[in-house]
């Protein structure tokens, strides 16, 4: 009998801890938006960005012409010539991939650079919401942005403004994005 009335106490204490757990989520990509120097972050990785690809795109035309003059000359050339030039070209695109590779790759500048200018701001969201959910008593506050899929979620738990309030920046300005990622979120 003992063991009854336990485990109907460990039951009854689980279900009402359930119930008892807050949820809430946010937006980080609307957040985000709202914080002038993530713009400014945004704008200055898009304008290396462009610089780097103008750079790769120098040398591209750099191997074409020298590609073009090659097929032009290579009937004239003798072939101790001809195999110098091909290793040039090969050369060229060696190089060609081991710069792309250094601005653009998966450990490349740009890479770096989006960690150097985003990552403060992502951890600087990351502690404003470990406070709210702290002083609200969040259980769990997720991410609609990221890839965890919400079926449906309704605004009064979208804790996105308070977030940016916290931080010290005024929420709305992109509430187009807000209202587009609600729309979203009930498909």
């Amino acid at each position: 009998m003992k063991k009854i009335i336990v485990i109907l106490f460990l039951f009854l204490g689980s279900v009402l801890g359930v119930n008892a757990q807050k949820f809430a989520f946010v937006d980080t990509q609307y957040i985000l938006n709202n914080i002038p120097e993530y713009k400014m972050a945004q704008k200055q990785l898009d304008e290396l960005s462009k610089k780097w690809q103008q750079e790769i795109e120098t040398k591209v035309a750099e191997i074409d012409r020298m590609y073009k003059s090659y097929q032009t000359d290579a009937v004239l050339l003798p072939e101790d010539i001809k195999k110098q030039r091909e290793d040039e070209i090969l050369q060229k695109e060696k190089d060609l991939r081991a710069l792309k590779k250094k601005r653009f790759g998966t450990d490349g500048d740009l890479f770096k650079k989006r960690e150097e200018l985003i990552k403060p701001l992502q951890d600087k969201i990351y502690n404003a919401i470990q406070a709210l959910a702290e002083s609200k008593g969040y259980s769990v506050i997720f991410d609609r942005a990221g890839s965890l899929s919400i079926l449906y979620a309704s605004s009064r738990y979208d804790k996105s403004d308070e977030v940016l309030t916290n931080m010290g920046y005024s929420p709305g300005e992109d509430d187009s994005q807000k209202s587009k990622s609600r729309s979203r979120s009930r498909r």
